[in-house]
């Protein structure tokens, strides 16, 4: 077809020329060198029209820098060209969107293609939410362990539930039209943020809720109201190292393209049978943004353009370690993430946050050109919206206290109002206006009429509206069932997601790729430091002074342990990486961006070459250092099994981050399950050692299996071949420490931490896929803030005495009495609240902190006492854990027959690490626990000595020194103290 192109191209050049030579010959030759690249294009055009459907789709006729027509194809436009034409479509957006848009609808219109619309409709809405009420509600240790088994019982049906219902929404009922922008008003409180999910499908499940809400008629499972339907949160949640333009880039290619490119291929085909040659420039537009898969679509540039988000399109969006954009410009990007989509419902909460008013206008007046053109629809919720802000929208929706105190024309609102006695000043913004005429602590400086002032409740209002015309209309429209037969196929979404499994894949793929790009410097790092542990270790376990013998044995033993725990501990900062981006994944999953399994299968499998990389790093360097067996294979053994420790710490640290789903829970768990993998690993305590009731600990424990594995690789060698008393050296030294002795338990590991892997990834796909985010919980209530809540629904006024508090009701059936003229009974509204408080109050969440003689101390022992020391008191451990070299044996507790065991096996030190002897706090710490527990004890030990000769002799450890050891460890504390100010005052890591 190319080449059929360039014949006719040829031709018309041919003719071209021979017209140009014989133009001052005659009208009947000239023609103009216009006509000719007129024709040019004409030929161009046909031949397009030519292809079939599918390839007439994917080209286009772009406009080139020299000012003709060239044939592109649409999926390899290149960042220049799609800045070129968003130029000539929309060269200012507050000017030209308007104009782009009608252009497109004109194109549209003139085929005689319906574009799809959505009205929404929910009827007799009610949303239920149960709350701890008063002290029971705050956040204190002995609260949150009553809360949790309370929950659990009541999922067991033992106990019934004793948390108090708290109304949200109270029977609500409106139709949300198409082509019409609809405000969201109301106070904080109200239940703008409940209304605006359950219109998106998206309550939380342990909501109680009764009514309806349809799209055209149709029941929410009856299609997926996720992918319909557009909810822009009020939280700003995203990936800080990716730019702006990446984040919007990764949401379309997530979101897809819905119904554009079937649209696309129906407009396509009626244009041909019509003989319609469109615009150009919009056609190239309509097609790059139809096409499927796209890692970079024409859309994103188009909505951050419209956004007033060019200017930072290409910086890190940030977080607290990385600078980047503004507070306003990270609220326009969640705002961007949703449009870049294909939704034709947006409901919208809050999104003016940190913006100012003429941005907020800019951004309004866009969505609002966008759904009147493009029969879009829209509710957006505004917490105090300029006036010209507020003249954009057709519809207004008034809530407080859960009902619906007015629905319907922005025109008709203020009549309403003054029909129930209340008018908006002239100077006064109307939206101010409305959401403080619902408010008994601001009511009354908008009454006008002569009859004496009554508060008039919420539910008065609400009952007012329904008699109102608007509302009395709203009703009658209520009562006819949207007609289902004119709902378009298309407006309804029924695919959970927007591309399929294998597209979202490679997106996630393509995503982890960058994000382990921006953060090649911890991965660095993570290289460098086990570099240099790495040669610590080479000097510590030096082979000169490590001979292949049954009394070294045991160091080869800890120096494969050492090994094991460095290569995990590696892998620990996945659990902090994790958990940083789970905020962001729960917001994408619960969007039904992507399967959850399409998350997590790119953060495992893209960093096997890394793991590779730093245990090569480790094996390679120490391994013929250290004095290990000389054989290559043995030496590759090793570096498989270390492979797949690694792999497998990797992948329980990332199952406790999905389990957890919070930084401090997480780093508990992981502390916790890492000692308790170590101390059933078999290296700390022998099999034999371990007691019957947690051998099954010893069987369960990764660590155990990589234990054996490793150290039957190495003493099975040919180092170890020697014969002691008629047994192989390493068979004995496996023997006494309780290690299978069998080669194929190298086997039996390896299998067994390829096992533990896939288990922990699986269970981390599968916490990922079902829980659900550590949200915001339930805010305390008061039972003063229910009897407020009540009374501004009911029109009781809370009267206030040295007790407490409590209401009086003010019947509506009171006949011109007013609350001035009632003091005797009741509190007028101005002594409540203050006549000099104007405006509106908003509400806090009260939180209380409790601090009580916290302690931990035992009395002062009398041997103490008669050394000199003064106090009462002593702070005092309860235990001492002491490990011999190797970690062969574990002690714990008082002294007893088996106490010399404890310490014949430490070893000393190497002479060229003394010095981190001296400087470490850990030694210091064990210093003083020593001496101060047993330094003192004369009684004798099996071989005669004294414990605290022993002591002494041995360690070099002296009781007298214990005051000394004190100043040192205190030293340490002030010291850390003083680099954490130091640090905090001199370092910014947000530096450009």
């Amino acid at each position: 077809m190319d080449s059929s192109l360039e014949g006719l191209l040829r031709i018309n050049s041919f003719s071209s020329r021979d017209t140009f030579t014989w133009r001052q010959g005659g009208d009947v030759f000239s023609r103009s060198l216009r006509e000719a690249e007129d024709d040019e294009e004409a030929l161009r055009w046909a031949v397009l029209e030519k292809l079939p459907t599918y390839n007439r789709v994917r080209r286009a006729m772009l406009a080139s820098p020299s000012g003709g027509l060239k044939e592109v194809d649409v999926e390899s436009l290149g960042m220049h060209e799609k800045k070129a034409l968003l130029e000539r479509l929309i060269g200012v957006a507050e000017e030209d969107n308007e104009r782009f848009l009608f252009k497109l609808k004109d194109r549209i219109d003139r085929v005689g293609i319906r574009l799809p619309t959505i009205e929404v409709r929910y009827e007799n809405l009610s949303i239920d939410a149960e709350t701890h009420v008063g002290n029971r509600g705050l956040p204190t240790v002995l609260n949150s362990t009553m809360n949790t088994l309370e929950s659990i019982a009541n999922s067991l049906y033992i106990l019934p539930s004793r948390k108090t219902k708290m109304s949200i929404l109270h029977g609500v009922s409106g139709i949300i039209k198409p082509c019409r922008m609809t405000l969201l008003l109301g106070p904080p409180g109200s239940g703008k943020t409940t209304l605006l999910l359950a219109l998106a499908g998206k309550l939380d499940s342990d909501l109680k809720v009764s009514g309806r809400v349809t799209y055209n008629g149709h029941e929410m499972n009856e299609f997926v109201p996720e992918r319909t339907a557009a909810y822009i949160s009020q939280y700003d949640l995203h990936i800080g190292e990716m730019t702006v333009r990446e984040t919007l880039a990764f949401s379309a290619r997530c979101q897809g393209v819905g119904t554009r490119y079937d649209m696309l291929t129906e407009l396509a085909r009626r244009e041909k049978a019509l003989n319609i040659k469109p615009d150009p420039d919009v056609d190239v537009y309509m097609k790059a943004s139809a096409i499927r898969g796209q890692e970079a679509n024409v859309v994103t540039d188009y909505i951050i353009k419209i956004l007033g988000l060019d200017i930072c399109a290409d910086t890190m969006v940030g977080n607290d370690m990385i600078r980047g954009i503004s507070g306003g410009q990270r609220k326009r990007v969640t705002t961007g993430e949703m449009l870049v989509g294909p939704a034709k419902a947006l409901f919208m909460d809050e999104i003016s946050t940190g913006l100012d008013s003429s941005t907020t206008f800019q951004i309004v007046n866009s969505i609002r050109q966008s759904i009147h053109i493009l029969q879009g629809t829209a509710v957006i919720s505004l917490l105090q919206p300029a006036p010209e802000t507020y003249d954009l929208f057709d519809d207004i929706i008034l809530i407080s206290d859960g009902q619906i105190v007015y629905h319907g024309p922005r025109h008709d609102v203020l009549e309403f109002f003054e029909s129930m006695g209340f008018k908006c000043p002239e100077r006064k913004g109307v939206a101010d206006f409305l959401q403080e005429v619902t408010s008994w602590k601001d009511q009354q400086q908008y009454w006008f009429k002569i009859e004496p002032y009554q508060y008039v409740p919420v539910k008065k209002f609400a009952k007012a509206f329904k008699s109102f015309h608007v509302g009395r209309a709203m009703a009658k429209e209520l009562e006819v069932p949207f007609d289902k037969h004119n709902s378009h196929r298309a407006a309804l979404t029924t695919s959970k997601y927007g591309a399929s499994k294998m597209k979202l894949l490679k997106a996630q793929i393509d995503r982890e790729i960058l994000l382990m790009k921006r953060n090649s410097f911890v991965y660095i790092f993570k290289a460098v430091q086990l570099t240099l542990v790495a040669i610590i270790t080479m000097t510590l376990f030096m082979r000169t002074r490590m001979h292949h013998n049954e009394a070294d044995g045991n160091k080869f033993l800890g120096a494969l342990f050492f090994a094991i725990m460095m290569i995990m501990f590696n892998t620990y900062a996945e659990l902090a990486m994790t958990i940083a981006k789970l905020p962001v994944f729960f917001k994408q999953r619960d969007l039904l961006f992507f399967p959850a399994w399409t998350y997590t299968l790119p953060g495992w499998i893209l960093k096997i070459p890394i793991i590779l990389v730093e245990v090569a790093i480790w094996v390679f360097t120490t391994y013929y250092v250290i004095g290990f067996d000389p054989n290559a294979g043995r030496l590759f053994k090793q570096y498989l099994l270390l492979i797949m420790t690694s792999q497998m710490a990797s992948a329980l640290f990332r199952m406790i981050a999905g389990l957890a789903r919070d930084m401090v829970i997480s780093n508990t768990f992981g502390s916790a399950s890492i000692l308790v993998l170590i101390v059933l690993s078999g290296f700390v305590i022998s099999r034999e050692n371990i007691k019957s009731w947690w051998i099954w600990g010893y069987w369960i424990s990764p660590l155990m299996y990589a234990q054996n594995a490793v150290s039957v690789n190495e003493f099975l060698g040919h180092q170890w071949n020697k014969n002691v008393n008629g047994e192989r050296l390493g068979i004995k030294i496996l023997h006494n420490r309780g290690i299978f002795v069998e080669a194929k338990w190298y086997w039996i590991g390896f299998g067994a931490l390829i096992g533990f892997t896939l288990l922990f990834n699986f269970l981390y796909t599968v916490a990922l896929t079902f829980l659900k985010p550590f949200g915001k919980d339930h805010p305390i209530v008061s039972e003063e803030a229910l009897r407020e809540k009540h009374a501004n629904l009911t029109g009781e006024i809370i009267e206030e005495s040295s007790k407490g508090k409590k209401s009086s009701p003010i019947h509506n059936s009171q006949k011109n009495s007013s609350i001035e003229t009632n003091r005797g009974s009741l509190k007028s509204v101005d002594k409540i609240i203050g006549s000099d408080k104007k405006g509106m109050i908003l509400p806090f969440m009260p939180l209380s902190l409790t601090f009580d003689d916290i302690k931990y101390s035992v009395d002062m022992p009398q041997e103490m006492k008669v050394q000199g020391m003064s106090e009462d008191r002593l702070v005092l451990l309860k235990s001492l854990l002491l490990l011999k070299r190797g970690g062969e044996e574990i002690y714990v507790g008082p002294l007893g027959r088996h106490s010399s065991e404890l310490i014949k096996y430490f070893e000393q030190i190497p002479v060229w690490w003394i010095w981190y002897y001296w400087i470490s706090p850990v030694a210091w710490t064990l210093y003083g626990l020593l001496v101060s527990q047993y330094g003192d004890i004369d009684d004798l030990l099996e071989d005669g000595v004294t414990v605290k000769e022993f002591v002494q002799e041995y360690f070099g450890f002296k009781h007298d020194f214990l005051p000394v050891v004190a100043v040192v460890i205190l030293a340490f504390t002030l010291l850390f103290a003083f680099c954490f100010g130091f640090s905090i005052q001199r370092f910014n890591f947000q530096k450009r």
